[in-house]
């Protein structure tokens, strides 16, 4: 049998397109006059995978840069350009938003540490005293002097605390690992379903306008979109940088809403306030949701 060679190993030019089934003409066209696919596909190399990726997101032309300028520089003008029907310059909304806080929870993942203070002595045996404390809204567990307590929790979530965290010393410490891991892992996806909410407190504020839910559920992606880019900041950046950032989100929250919704500054004050007050109950009663599901679970 004859070994199969580089040139007759390719396939021939296919004379219909492989996507939709459109016959071409002679001469074939190069791309499908049907759906607009490419008629002559290959197998890319991997130089035309890093060609077609830097080109698409990360080339000065691209649209991810357009997008995060504008994002950046003009608070709530993506908004209104993605709801004027102004999109293909521009990442979608739902992507952009997956995007950043992927990118943030990435960093955050591998810079940040835990509220749990964990406290080995060295050359500790394994079942050497040690001091773990972690506070959980209104009550607080832990280990001191080798004692467990649990303080102001019901008893049935106390004994299941007690069976995660009674181990050795070196377990303890890869058991505080897992739970920041976890947490933040949890923590991502419970950000993803509150997003729904901020849009419908938005509805709710805003319900004079006559908008769809969707459309305020387009503002609330691209703000926080705008927001993990400040978690990404907080987590990695000088302190300094961290501080203006921190102080940049009431700022660039208020000039989104009163650029997207309009109307009186003072008016635009009162409900972003109400929204942030109701998101921010919303987002507090999650975050200890999901340290409960994270640690019993």
């Amino acid at each position: 049998m004859q070994p199969l060679t580089r040139q007759s190993a390719q396939p021939p030019a296919p004379s219909a397109c492989l996507n939709c089934g459109q016959r071409f003409d002679d001469p074939r066209p190069r791309y499908c006059p049907a759906c607009g696919q490419e008629t002559n596909v290959k197998p890319p190399r991997i130089g035309e995978f890093i060609q077609q990726f830097g080109g698409a997101y990360f080339s000065t032309e691209g649209a991810l840069w357009r997008t995060l300028a504008l994002l950046l520089l003009k608070p709530g003008e993506l908004t209104r350009q993605y709801l004027a029907g102004r999109r293909r310059h521009y990442v979608l909304p739902l992507r952009l938003y997956i995007t950043i806080s992927l990118v943030a929870m990435l960093l955050v993942r591998l810079v940040a540490a835990t509220d749990l203070v964990v406290e080995v002595p060295e050359g500790a045996a394994a079942k050497a005293p040690i001091r773990l404390s972690s506070k959980l809204g209104v009550g607080e567990v832990g280990i001191k002097d080798g004692a467990f307590y649990c303080n102001d929790l019901p008893a049935w979530f106390c004994q299941r605390v007690k069976k995660r965290i009674d181990i050795d010393a070196k377990a303890l410490v890869a058991e505080t690992e897992r739970f920041r891991d976890r947490f933040l892992g949890n923590l991502g996806g419970a950000m993803f379903l509150l997003l729904p909410t901020f849009a419908l407190w938005l509805k709710l504020a805003y319900f004079n306008r006559r908008m769809r839910y969707t459309e305020h559920l387009v503002f609330a992606l691209h703000v926080h979109a705008f927001w993990f880019l400040v978690v990404g900041l907080l987590a990695t950046g000088p302190d300094v940088i961290a501080l203006a950032a921190l102080v940049a989100v009431p700022v660039y929250s208020a000039l989104a809403a009163r650029r997207v919704y309009g109307g009186r500054w003072s008016i635009t004050l009162l409900r972003g306030a109400a929204v942030m007050s109701a998101y921010g109950m919303t987002l507090a009663l999650s975050l200890v949701i999901v340290g409960l599901w994270t640690l019993l679970f």
